[in-house]
């Protein structure tokens, strides 16, 4: 039988790797530097990390992989959630502690499809990032720049990595008060999503998407989505036509773990059939 190995040009991610074994390589930019993870997945995990910020990433690595979850204290209410709950008994929210990491990527992902989103974090990252250290430079992995170096960056490279100018702005006043947005990895979810949406341009969910990253929040549910309402309404009742509030009724159920209960929404594969066409891509600048 024929085969066929086939390599892409470019990671989905140039900050994320997985190799063919299952060893998992992170780039990061932690409170200390840039590091390097490497996850061994076993029996028990073996981690390895290089660069300023190795015994930063090592300390959190619990959060990271799930450790700091509590997925005892959800209890299903709906056949559904509870089937996919059965089925998925592995699910843990991950913590990284790293607001930043997680906002700008969400700020990108702002009415535009995923892939567009992707394709200019890609850009964000090779362009003027660093090469992650220890052996992620040899594997091509990326640190995320520093915040003061991307409040240099010049309003047409932006144009050139797709980003308008709306999402743009709203990166640059992020990073000019980024130390007071980390510390929302230790408030409760109230106060963190309050600090992060006091920046002009991040809205709910933009806050709400960062947090359940960052801070591994189980009831921070994501208003404002284009289909999360829908197939919340559809799964748990039917409705073909669930708005933001009508979700929140039907997650009532689950207070505190909201975020949760629409995840196993997510896994259960149950969603409305979709009637309007996908969102077309994105193409503010021609490469």
């Amino acid at each position: 039988m024929p085969d066929r190995e086939w390599t892409p040009p470019q990671p989905y991610d140039p900050a994320f790797r997985v190799e063919r074994d299952g060893t998992l390589w992170r780039g990061t930019r932690t409170p200390a530097g840039p590091a390097t993870l490497r996850l061994r997945v076993g029996d028990r995990i073996a981690a390895t990390a290089w660069g300023p910020g190795a015994d930063w990433v090592l300390e959190g690595l619990p959060g990271l992989l799930g450790g700091a979850d509590r997925p005892a204290d959800f209890a299903p209410r709906h056949r559904l959630i509870a089937e996919a709950r059965r089925r998925h008994p592995g699910v843990r929210l991950i913590r990284t502690g790293l607001v930043l990491e997680s906002l700008i990527p969400s700020i990108l992902e702002q009415r535009v499809t995923t892939e567009d989103a992707y394709r200019s974090w890609r850009r964000l990252l090779r362009w003027f990032g660093e090469p992650a250290p220890g052996p992620g430079a040899d594997l091509d992995l990326w640190v995320l720049p520093e915040p003061r170096a991307i409040a240099r960056i010049p309003s047409w490279e932006w144009h050139r990595a797709n980003v308008d100018g709306s999402r743009s702005a709203t990166v640059l006043r992020a990073v000019r008060v980024a130390r007071r947005l980390e510390e929302a990895a230790a408030m409760p979810l109230p106060q963190a999503l309050a600090r992060l949406q006091a920046v002009p341009g991040i809205g709910p969910w933009t806050a709400a998407e960062t947090l359940q990253r960052s801070n591994g929040e189980p009831d921070a549910i994501t208003v404002g989505d284009l289909h999360l309402p829908g197939t919340v309404g559809y799964a748990l009742a039917g409705e073909r036509d669930a708005d933001d509030a009508r979700m929140l009724e039907l997650l009532a159920d689950y207070p505190g773990q909201r975020h949760r209960a629409a995840r196993y929404v997510l896994l259960s594969g149950v969603a409305p059939p979709r009637r309007a066409p996908r969102q077309r891509h994105a193409r503010i600048a021609r490469l």
